[in-house]
């Protein structure tokens, strides 16, 4: 079985939308695009390229054609991402000339994959697909990025319809501009309890 860990980039009040740039989605009159760009530094760009080692990839559409339309061209920066599997769950969407992409349509196909064998299966940005993702409880580890900013408006990495489900906490490191690396493993159902004696 592969794992499938999703990669977010983060707002402290969850904004995953468009970190890279101006003009990598502007929908809903969003207006903060790239407000990640301030927060790199040395240490940053180190835990990064750790986390862009080669493994196969799923993206949603939109995060598909942001990718492909870039990549292909700076792979120098992104060692073997021309080579890995580019997963993409699209219902409109069939082919692309980026080589390696594979179309997929329905939670079933992800499921499929999931049960296959291969690379543990990485996913970045793609925010409606994570939101599915959560729902059917098809994640296994969270890498998120948490950045010290607040964005009151923008799209969100998760949704009202995520599965209740419990995490561990398995590494962590703090940039020296701010950011959060932290790793979370699935660690099953919620637990509750009462605070105090």
């Amino acid at each position: 079985m592969r794992k499938i860990i999703v990669l977010e980039f983060i707002t402290l009040n969850g904004v995953m939308q468009a970190p890279g740039g101006p003009e990598e989605d502007t929908s809903g009159g969003f207006k903060y695009g790239g407000w990640s760009a301030p927060y790199g530094d040395e240490v940053f760009n180190k835990m990064l390229q750790k986390q862009m080692e080669p493994a196969d990839i799923l993206l949603g559409r939109k995060t598909f054609e942001i990718f492909a339309s870039y990549w292909p061209a700076h792979a120098d920066y992104w060692p073997g991402i021309n080579d890995v599997t580019k997963y993409v769950m699209s219902n409109t969407m069939k082919e692309s000339d980026w080589e390696n992409s594979v179309f997929l349509t329905s939670v079933a196909d992800i499921e499929k994959l999931k049960n296959s064998a291969g690379s543990d299966i990485r996913v970045w940005g793609s925010g409606e697909l994570v939101q599915l993702l959560l729902k059917h409880d098809l994640v296994d580890e969270l890498w998120l990025k948490i950045y010290p900013v607040l964005l009151g408006k923008g799209k969100k990495w998760y949704s009202d319809e995520t599965i209740p489900a419990a995490f561990k906490l398995t590494e962590s490191h703090i940039t020296p501009s701010g950011v959060i690396f932290a790793n979370y493993k699935r660690a099953g159902k919620v637990e509750t309890g009462t605070i105090g004696p």
